[in-house]
């Protein structure tokens, strides 16, 4: 089929380079020249494993080509909208101005009998008013929300856990004739994965929008749960990590993100759930997701539980003391910065005067724009020599993995570490010498 991805940051390069891989025509649209460029010359314009080589293998077989001028979207049977939505300045409100944007300039291009496909998150209630746009010019809209998870966007999008199309409905909620066009021209989008198993949901359009964001705040608040729970074992002695070991082996509850530690962050899952918070007021329901305010603010806390732990571990004070941060992306496999709690402890240590050292396999780049008073260090152990206290806020593999108290004894008569992700063993890290500090540990 012929496609094009309007809108090529995170979302839409991914989804332009993957579906090109799936064997379709794809052509990407963005506004922003140089990314054009990037993109084009087979390189990636920010870290995902995996997409360089398949922007080069769509790029060598001539189905994938990337475009600043809307035109060239002219003849696709599906348009995906794919542009972001980050929260308004000053609120918690998703800011829709590149979404609305983007459709204005694509309707200049749209054909009576086109499809426009919405990727984006966007609030409940969004893709019934651009629906009234699209039809107006004879162009049917489906909404079709991502699933993807940095560091694994690519697997995510060939082979996704699940496939949900919101389509137009009638006053049953049933399919209309267009929506069932719609839908049929989106099986045949992803009819490899689909072939496979995949289970695919039709469904309407606000189904399909909240799919995203209450999963989202799903996830966000097992997170939250267990770093509730490791609030209350640091001051009765207990241990999270065995306590959620424990309540994980229920199936009805589950081991993953059971993870305590400094919280989640990221440019998808603070500014969604915050922007479902502020949705929900709108419609007059605040008060159903209450929770997802007490989960920002337990989210927050942990932040401030590193520092301290840190300033416990220094004795008082970390003024002067040379500290060094393990990461500095929200999460490993990626190089986002965005609300990443490991920057944000790094930033809160150097304030109050600390000497603060970050290192980190892909985000120092990302890192220095937004936290420029900091000292960044690419090689883990120059990073880590001389330190008086090291802290991990970030699990990627040559940390949580690679690293061995042995190791970095040998690199410091620092002998202080705080494990603000719960990876490491505390018994390796003590018999080496060191005070281990966890979050929610003994």
């Amino acid at each position: 089929m012929k496609l094009s991805v309007i809108g090529c940051g995170y979302l839409g390069a991914v989804h332009a380079a993957a579906m090109a891989s799936l064997g379709h025509d794809v052509v990407g649209i963005d506004i922003d020249e140089q990314k054009i460029r990037m993109l084009s010359d087979g390189e990636a314009p920010f870290f995902e494993p995996g997409l360089t080589e398949l922007l080069e293998a769509g790029l060598t077989t001539g189905r994938l080509r990337f475009s600043s001028d809307p035109h060239d979207a002219e003849g696709a049977d599906i348009h995906f909208l794919a542009v972001g939505t980050p929260q308004v300045k000053d609120g918690s409100a998703a800011d829709l101005s590149f979404v609305d944007g983007a459709m204005d300039r694509l309707l200049s291009v749209l054909r009576p009998g086109d499809v426009v496909a919405g990727k984006s998150t966007v609030p409940v209630g969004t893709a019934a008013r651009l629906a009234h746009v699209v039809n107006a010019v004879g162009a049917t809209l489906a909404w079709n929300p991502e699933f993807l998870r940095e560091g694994w966007a690519v697997k995510d999008t060939v082979s996704p856990d699940r496939v949900v199309i919101g389509v137009e409905t009638d006053a049953v909620g049933a399919p209309t004739p267009r929506g069932i066009r719609a839908a049929d021209l989106l099986k045949e989008v992803y009819s490899a994965p689909l072939s496979s198993g995949t289970p695919c949901i039709i469904t309407d359009y606000a189904t399909a929008e909240l799919v995203k964001v209450a999963a989202n705040a799903f996830l966000a608040t097992k997170i939250s749960f267990i770093n509730a729970m490791a609030e209350i074992a640091e001051v009765t002695g207990a241990d999270v990590t065995t306590l959620a070991d424990a309540i994980g082996h229920d199936e009805r509850i589950g081991r993953r993100f059971l993870g305590a530690g400094i919280g989640f962050g990221g440019g998808c899952l603070p500014k969604d759930i915050r922007a479902f918070a502020a949705r929900a007021e709108e419609l007059g329901r605040g008060a159903s997701v209450d929770f997802l305010r007490s989960m920002d603010d337990i989210n927050m806390r942990r932040r401030a539980r590193a520092v301290h732990l840190v300033e416990e571990a220094l004795g008082g004070s970390v003024f002067g003391r040379r500290v060094t941060v393990l990461g500095a992306a929200f999460k490993p496999h990626s190089d986002d910065v965005r609300d990443s709690p490991g920057l944000d402890v790094a930033a809160r240590l150097h304030g109050l005067g600390a000497i603060v050292t970050v290192t980190d396999p892909a985000a120092i780049d990302n890192a220095r724009k937004v936290s420029p008073q900091l000292s960044y260090v690419e090689n883990r152990d120059d990073a880590i020599r001389d330190a008086d206290a090291i802290v991990l806020v970030t699990e990627w593999d040559q940390y949580r993995r690679q690293l061995s108290a042995v190791h970095v004894a040998s690199l410091t008569d620092g002998r202080v570490i705080v494990d603000g992700r719960n990876s490491f063993d505390p018994a390796e890290w003590r018999a080496a010498g060191f005070d281990y500090y966890g979050m929610g540990r003994p």
